[in-house]
C-alpha cells in the first residue's frame, strides 16, 4: 500500500518541480535581453516604412532579413564578453542629470575617465555612432550583406539607448527591490500590447545633421525617465498588492508565470503611455540615421543591390551565430 501511495506523490512533486523551473526560465528569459525579441524585430520592421522610395528599393526586399538580424547583439551578449556594454550607459555613475561631467566624444570622455571605465559603465552612444560610421561606409562599397546586417545592428542599439534602464546602474530594479522591471518594462508591455493598441504610423525618415548630438539627447531622454519607470511600479505594486502583480497566463501554448495583464495595462496608463511613445521614437530615429547614413553615403543608386542574393556562405556565417547562442547557458557580462 505504502509504495503505491507514494509513487503518485513522487511524481506530483517532480511535475511541480519541473513546472516551477520552466516557468521561472522562461520568465527570467523576458527579463534579460534588451527590449525584448519581439520589440526589436518590430522596431526595425516598421524603421524599413520610414524610407524614401530610393533606399525602400533595397529594405523592403530584404525586410525579413532586418528583422530577423536585430536581435544578433543579444544574441552575442551569451557569446562575446566585449558585447555587453554596447547595449547600455549608466550615466548615475558620472553624477547627476544632466551628467555634465561626462563629455560626449569619446576621447575626451576616456582622458577624462579611463577607457576601461567608460567600458565598464557602459558606452551605447558611442558605440551607435561607430556602427552609424560603419553603415555609411556599407553604402560607398555598394556591400549588400554589410549594408543589410550593420542596418539591423545599428536598430537594435539604437532601440536600446531609447530604454530609460539602460541609461541607469538600478537596470533591473536590483537596488531598489524592484528585480524585473527591466524585462517588464520592455518586453512585457510592448507584446501584451503593441499589436493592438500601439500607433506606428510615423511618417517618414528625416536626415540627422549631427548624430551625436541626437543620439545622446535620445540617452538624456531615457535617464529622465528613470524615476518614473520604477516609482510608477512601486506605487502600482502598493495599490494593487503583490497578489496581483502576476498571473499564471499561456505563452506559445506554455502556462507561465508573468506580470499580469491587468497590473501590465495599468502601469503602461500611469506612464502615459511612455513605452509605446519609446518604441515609437525608436522606429523614427533607426530609420532616419539608416537614411543618414545613406544621404552621407553620396546616395547610392540602391536598386541595383535589390536583385542580387546573400550567398549561402555567407548565409552559413550568419547561422553559426544562432548555433552558438542555442548552446550557450547565460549571457556574459552583466545581465539586465
Amino acid at each position: 500500500m505504502d509504495c503505491y501511495t507514494r509513487l503518485p506523490l513522487d511524481s506530483i512533486r517532480m511535475k511541480r518541480l519541473i513546472f516551477f523551473f520552466v516557468t521561472s526560465f522562461l520568465l527570467f528569459c523576458t527579463n534579460v535581453l534588451g527590449w525584448g525579441f519581439y520589440a526589436h524585430t518590430k522596431i526595425n520592421y516598421y524603421a524599413v516604412f520610414l524610407l524614401p522610395p530610393e533606399m525602400m528599393v533595397l529594405y523592403k526586399p530584404y525586410i525579413q532579413f532586418i528583422q530577423d538580424h536585430a536581435t544578433d547583439p543579444d544574441k552575442r551578449r551569451y557569446i562575446m564578453a566585449a558585447e555587453a556594454p554596447r547595449h547600455y550607459i549608466d550615466l548615475d555613475y558620472y553624477g547627476t542629470y544632466p551628467f555634465h561631467s561626462l563629455p560626449h566624444s569619446w576621447s575626451q570622455a576616456t582622458e577624462r575617465y579611463c577607457e576601461d571605465t567608460i567600458i565598464s559603465n557602459g558606452m551605447v552612444p558611442w558605440h551607435v555612432l561607430n556602427m552609424q560610421q560603419r553603415l555609411t561606409n556599407a553604402f560607398i562599397k555598394k556591400d549588400l550583406l554589410a549594408i543589410l546586417k550593420t542596418s539591423a545592428e545599428l536598430g537594435h542599439y539604437i532601440a536600446d539607448a531609447h530604454v530609460p534602464l539602460h541609461t541607469s546602474s538600478n537596470h533591473n530594479g536590483q537596488l531598489t527591490n524592484q528585480t524585473g522591471i527591466h524585462g517588464f518594462w520592455e518586453s512585457r508591455v510592448p507584446e501584451l500590447l503593441a499589436e493592438n493598441e500601439f500607433e506606428f504610423m510615423l511618417g517618414t525618415a528625416s536626415y540627422i545633421s549631427n548624430p551625436s548630438d541626437y543620439i545622446w539627447n535620445v540617452v538624456l531622454e531615457s535617464a529622465k525617465a528613470v524615476d518614473s519607470v520604477l516609482s510608477m511600479e512601486a506605487l502600482l505594486t502598493k495599490k494593487m498588492g503583490k497578489g496581483n502583480k502576476y498571473s499564471f497566463e499561456n505563452r506559445n501554448g506554455i502556462i507561465v508565470k508573468q506580470y499580469a495583464s491587468s497590473f501590465t495595462k495599468l502601469y503602461h496608463q500611469q506612464l502615459n503611455n511612455m513605452v509605446e511613445r519609446r518604441m515609437q521614437q525608436s522606429i523614427f530615429t533607426v530609420s532616419s540615421f539608416w537614411y543618414t547614413a545613406w544621404v552621407n553615403a553620396g546616395q547610392p543608386n540602391l536598386r541595383e543591390l535589390s536583385s542580387q542574393i546573400i550567398s549561402s556562405k555567407d548565409m552559413e556565417v550568419l547561422e553559426n551565430l544562432n548555433k552558438e547562442w542555442r548552446l550557450a547557458t547565460q549571457i556574459i557580462g552583466r545581465e539586465e
